[in-house]
């Protein structure tokens, strides 16, 4: 635009030449008041001149007006009065000097005006900038946002290169005493097509020598603007690259001047950014100096928060990950499969999670639980809750009287959180099942967690009635469990909302029906089954995190378990051992013969002595041997250590020292105390 301009004055300047000649010949034949008249139309020009031309061409049109009328009125036209010679003389000098006096008001004018202009695009520039870089918390991104404002208002070729350090979240290095400083190209942004040679590929590494002017950027700390000469001066602007292609980055064109403004930010350098400017005509100023160091230093901010956010993200990933079991446990009861997608660096990690956790008498506890929240504080609570549901698991406690402890187990934990935190995690939703492969019986409850889904082993899939309790840590209103009877090879899918909540493929059916359509479609395994499961369910990534885990249940053959009534008679523990010894010589266990009449001797006497009828002893072969007595008694023995004159307190003792774990479960009935011996 500037050169069509330019180039419009000069025709302008060329016409208003040729019309001073033509009226000052036109002058010459001309009668006596012709030539007046003529003399009148001699300031056209200079007026025309100071209304479009700069003021050099102005000066010209102004001269060659006034020889024109000198020569003309000075010797050339002889017949006019020496009075009227002098007056048409004077009125044309004085019509030149206001138009040089115009030329140059005007020329002022229009130069405060374009420094107004020009100061009206830096400031609309540096507000786009502000609004534009940082737009997401991706540190690659955010350097091709700062590229993308500065081309093609600001630069013909811009690019940002930053430390590997950067690009993973990490602090960045030093800069080195000697030798290129290596970065990572992340950003381009050309005007127009760039030329064949001037193809990058994102990722690849630049060298900068010291002596190049973005090497003394980075280790002067400010930017540098300076002129680029040669095609080796402008491979030294853009870098080296470390693969076999070509070693520098030419340009198409012989570039004018670059600035190079090392991106600094909360006193680290991170990288650098280059502009460079090869296809118009005016070189950069100092004006743009400060206007590429404004940019710059609010683009380093916005890199530095996504190389933060990078870095929380990724150890929040990492906790919640060392806080998920990494390892689901082989099991008799039953075969679990799992799966965790995390919603990835859209949004900061949640706090799901899933467990499988191995009870007393072959049981299994399946838990699947949600944090709301995100960030690092929902994944600590995440990680207390798990190992809360763990410890309270230990215990034996029912479904709804686990959840009531975990409640309580929130309600502090809530209190610690800072009032003004809105981030944190202010509550937790979870569903806890116990699965019997004796009595193939299951009791889950759930608070404010999404239902199961059963699949039987017909095919038919629906929703488990589980009523639905409070979210935990609301507080105030119990949690109620229900049991039901669950087939052999039956399966169990315990998830978190987030299942239910991602965008599908298929949005003409509910994203129940969905769930219970995909789980009952048969496959080959558990694994495939969870991938099929996320594949009809979601429609690319997650909006939120998703946990999923499937059960398949099985049940102990009857030869694995044996029962023995036993009375309310001392003379009743002979009996209870010759039953458990019989039973181990049927199984071909008898290496755990002497372990077992002990662990059995003690339990017996202990529910007869301090126990109510009727007793019960069960012995259970699985990877241990499990030997269980029930009684009606409420009453749990405590493991303590005796003193040498003491008679009494020696049996749980070393029964904790010969088993390889015990403890006691209550029931509705009464309570069990078990042991388990390693075969």
């Amino acid at each position: 635009m500037a050169s069509v301009r330019h180039g419009g004055k000069i025709g302008v300047f060329v016409v208003l030449l040729i019309f001073v000649v033509l009226l000052t010949l036109a002058q010459v034949p001309a009668s006596h008041h012709g030539v007046i008249r003529l003399g009148g139309f001699s300031v056209l020009a200079p007026l025309v001149a100071s209304a479009l031309l700069s003021f050099r061409q102005t000066l010209v049109i102004c001269g060659a007006t006034l020889v024109g009328i000198f020569v003309v009125y000075g010797g050339i036209v002889d017949h006019l009065p020496a009075g009227q010679r002098i007056v048409t003389i004077t009125l044309v000098a004085a019509a030149t000097s206001v138009s040089i006096l115009v030329s140059r008001i005007r020329l002022d004018r229009e130069e405060r005006i374009r420094g107004l202009m020009f100061a009206r695009e830096r400031l609309t520039l540096l507000t786009d900038a502000g609004v534009r870089v940082g737009s997401t918390l991706d540190t690659a991104r955010t350097a091709q946002e700062l590229a993308d404002v500065a081309v093609p208002r600001f630069a013909d070729l811009a690019v940002v290169d930053l430390f590997d350090a950067v690009l993973r979240g990490d602090e960045p290095p030093p800069l080195p005493e000697s030798g290129p400083i290596t970065l990572r190209r992340v950003a381009r942004s050309t005007a127009g097509d760039p030329e064949p040679e001037t193809a990058w590929e994102p990722g690849e590494l630049n060298a900068y020598p010291p002596d190049s002017v973005p090497g003394r950027s980075l280790a002067l700390g400010r930017p540098v603007r300076a002129g680029i000469d040669s095609r080796s001066d402008a491979a030294g602007w853009l870098g080296t690259t470390s693969g076999p292609r070509p070693g520098a980055r030419a340009l198409g064109h012989r570039p004018p001047s670059g600035i190079a403004v090392p991106l600094r930010a909360r006193g680290v350098t991170l990288g650098v950014a280059v502009f460079v400017r090869d296809a118009r005509p005016d070189p950069f100023d100092d004006d743009d100096l400060l206007l590429a160091e404004e940019i710059g230093a609010r683009a380093a901010v916005c890199v530095d928060n996504a190389r933060r956010y990078s870095r929380e993200h990724r150890t929040s990933l990492k906790l919640q990950q060392s806080l998920l079991p990494k390892r689901l446990p082989e099991l008799a009861a039953v075969e679990t499969a799992t799966r965790y997608l995390p919603a990835g660096s859209v949004s900061e990690m949640g706090g799901d999670w899933f467990d499988v956790i191995r009870l007393s008498g072959s049981r299994v506890g399946l838990v699947v639980g949600d944090v709301l929240g995100h960030g690092l504080q929902a994944s600590a609570t995440m990680g207390r809750l798990r190992s809360a549901v763990r410890t309270l698991a230990d215990m034996d406690l029912a479904p709804d009287e686990l959840l009531t402890h975990l409640d309580d187990v929130l309600g502090p934990l809530r209190a610690e959180s800072d009032e003004g935190d809105t981030a944190g995690a202010t509550g937790a939703t979870c569903l806890y099942a116990i699965y019997d492969p004796v009595s193939l019986t299951c009791t889950l409850a759930r608070a404010g967690h999404p239902a199961p889904v059963l699949v039987l082993p017909d095919g038919s899939a629906d929703f488990v009635d589980v009523p639905e309790g409070p979210p935990l840590g609301t507080g105030g209103l119990p949690f109620e469990a229900t049991e039901l009877r669950i087939p052999e090879n039956s399966l169990l899918a315990l998830y978190t909302n987030g299942l239910l909540s991602a965008p599908r493929k298929d949005d003409a059916h509910h994203p129940q029906d969905a769930l219970r359509s995909a789980l009952a479609h048969p496959h080959a395994s558990l694994d495939a089954t969870c991938e099929a499961v996320l594949k009809a369910m979601l429609d690319g990534g997650p909006a939120d995190d998703i946990a999923l885990l499937l059960a398949r249940t099985h049940a102990l053959d009857t030869a694995q378990v044996a029962t023995w009534d036993v009375s309310a008679d001392p003379r009743a523990v002979g009996g209870a051992r010759e039953f458990a010894v019989g039973r181990l010589e049927a199984w071909g266990l008898t290496d755990a013969t002497f372990t077992l009449e002990l662990v059995v001797s003690e339990l017996v006497t202990n529910a007869i002595r301090y126990g109510n009828g009727p007793i019960q002893l069960r012995l259970i072969r699985e990877d241990t041997l499990i030997c269980e007595v029930s009684d009606r008694s409420t009453i749990s023995p405590h493991l303590r250590r005796a003193r040498g004159d003491e008679e009494n307190g020696r049996g749980l003792f070393i029964i904790a020292q010969l088993t390889e774990r015990w403890g006691t479960r209550y029931t509705r009935a009464g309570k069990t105390i078990w042991a388990e011996i390693p075969l």
